[in-house]
C-alpha cells in the first residue's frame, strides 16, 4: 500500500513538490559490461552480458521511482498502452535526469506505433546515457519503421559496438531490412 501511495503521490504532485534523487552515475559498470559482451565467447555469455545492463539500467533512482517503472512494465505487458504511458510520462516528469524512463516510454510509443514521439524519447534517453544499448537498438528500429534506413543502418552499427550479440543484429545480415543491398542491372 505505502509504494502505491508513494506512485500515486508522484503521478499527481506537481514537480516542484518532489525531487527524484539524481540517477547513479553507471557509466562505469554499463563500461564494464560493454566490455564482458564483447568478450564473449558465445552468445550465451554476450546474452548474460545483456541482462546484466538491463538489471543496471532498470534499478530507479528512488523506490518510488523504482514502483512507477515496475508498475508501467506490468502495464505495458498486459497490453495496457495508455496506461503504461502514463506512467513512463509519470516518470520521466518526477526523474528527467533518468534515461530509462525516456527508454520505457520510447519503447511504449514504438508498440503504440507512434514512431515521431517514440524517436524523441530515444533522442533524451541517449543524451543521458550515450552508451544506452538498449535505447541505440530501439532508435535504430525505430528510425527503421520511419523509413530513415540509412541512419538506421548506422545507429544499429554503433549499438553493436556496444553489444555484438543484440538480436537486431540479424537485421544487418544481406537481404534483410538493414542489410547491403543489391546492386542494380
Amino acid at each position: 500500500m505505502k509504494q502505491f501511495i508513494s506512485a500515486l503521490v508522484i503521478a499527481c504532485a506537481p514537480v516542484s513538490v518532489l525531487a527524484c534523487p539524481a540517477a547513479p552515475d553507471i557509466a562505469k559498470e554499463l563500461a564494464t559490461l560493454i566490455a564482458e559482451a564483447n568478450a564473449a565467447p558465445n552468445e550465451r555469455a554476450g546474452r548474460a552480458a545483456s541482462d546484466k545492463m538491463w538489471q543496471m539500467w532498470l534499478r530507479a533512482p528512488d523506490a518510488a521511482a523504482q514502483e512507477v517503472l515496475d508498475r508501467g512494465m506490468r502495464q505495458r505487458g498486459d497490453f495496457d498502452f495508455a496506461g503504461a504511458y502514463e506512467s513512463f510520462d509519470a516518470l520521466v516528469v518526477y526523474c528527467p535526469n533518468y534515461a530509462e524512463g525516456y527508454n520505457q516510454r520510447a519503447f511504449t510509443n514504438f508498440l503504440r506505433e507512434d514512431f515521431a514521439a517514440a524517436l524523441s524519447d530515444l533522442d533524451r534517453a541517449l543524451s543521458l546515457s550515450p552508451d544506452h544499448v538498449g535505447a541505440q537498438s530501439g532508435r535504430a528500429l525505430t528510425l527503421m519503421n520511419l523509413g530513415r534506413r540509412d541512419e538506421a543502418r548506422a545507429q544499429l552499427e554503433a549499438a553493436l559496438k556496444n553489444n555484438p550479440w543484440l538480436s537486431e543484429r540479424h537485421l544487418l545480415a544481406d537481404g534483410a531490412p538493414l542489410g547491403t543491398l543489391g546492386e542494380e542491372l
